[in-house]
């Protein structure tokens, strides 16, 4: 295990993304850009192993037939299937989007809470899912961990952690809190423009120098193995 930085360090980090990355600008919306919170959770169910635009394009579809858990729950299961198809997954989702509505109806009274707790009683709703709408439609300072921010937080050393829900609770521990609002921002802009999968752009990358995968790599490099 690589491990992770210091408090001192990580402040850093936090303040070198803040002033090279966007952070949360105007026009940024909910979780695929869904006007209310539920819908912005079931885009999350959507988005589940699909590409932003199977996921846009079946929510599209899908809203265009019922907009509240008491309208979706008149649909039946093949109305929600096939309009859902782009997304993959469609029959698992359908089931999960029935399960979500009626105890969204019965917990809650057809109203999304705005609490994380709130949300993860509700069937389909992890981790991930619940810190997004927490986010942007609660407008909750929360760093919500997607795979582009699992993969820059456990490479930088700002988590250790194998699983996303691990590093969001890491995240949330060690992150000064004046990075909780834009956190999630800057590290998924630096995960999309530099620090991606296969090729990250190292040389380009503003905390390169405070970024544990690069010092192991840089000394494999130096020792003459093949990073």
């Amino acid at each position: 295990m690589r491990g992770t930085l210091g408090t001192d360090e990580i402040e850093n980090v936090y303040r070198r993304l803040a002033e090279t990355m966007p952070g949360r600008t105007a026009d940024a919306k909910g979780p695929k850009g869904q006007p209310d919170a539920f819908r912005s959770c079931i885009s999350c169910m959507l988005s589940a192993q699909s590409l932003d635009r199977n996921t846009a394009k079946a929510a599209r579809a899908l809203f265009a037939l019922a907009h509240t858990p008491e309208a979706m729950l008149e649909l039946d299961d093949r109305a929600i299937a096939a309009a859902i198809k782009p997304c993959g997954l469609y029959n698992v989702k359908t089931r999960n989007i029935r399960k979500f509505c009626e105890s969204l109806i019965a917990e809650h009274g057809g109203v999304v809470p705005g609490t994380r707790a709130g949300l993860l009683s509700l069937p389909g709703i992890g981790r991930k899912c619940a810190d997004i709408v927490l986010s942007f439609t609660f407008g909750h300072d929360v760093i919500a961990v997607d795979t582009h921010v699992h993969r820059v937080c456990n490479r930088i050393g700002l988590a250790d952690a194998k699983l996303a829900d691990a590093t969001a609770r890491q995240l949330e521990a060690r992150s000064p809190e004046w990075a909780l609002r834009d956190g999630h921002f800057w590290l998924i802009q630096l995960g999309k423009r530099v620090c991606k999968a296969r090729t990250p752009h190292c040389e380009t990358c503003p905390v390169s120098d405070l970024c544990l995968w690069f010092a192991d790599r840089k000394n494999d490099t130096d020792r003459g193995e093949t990073p």
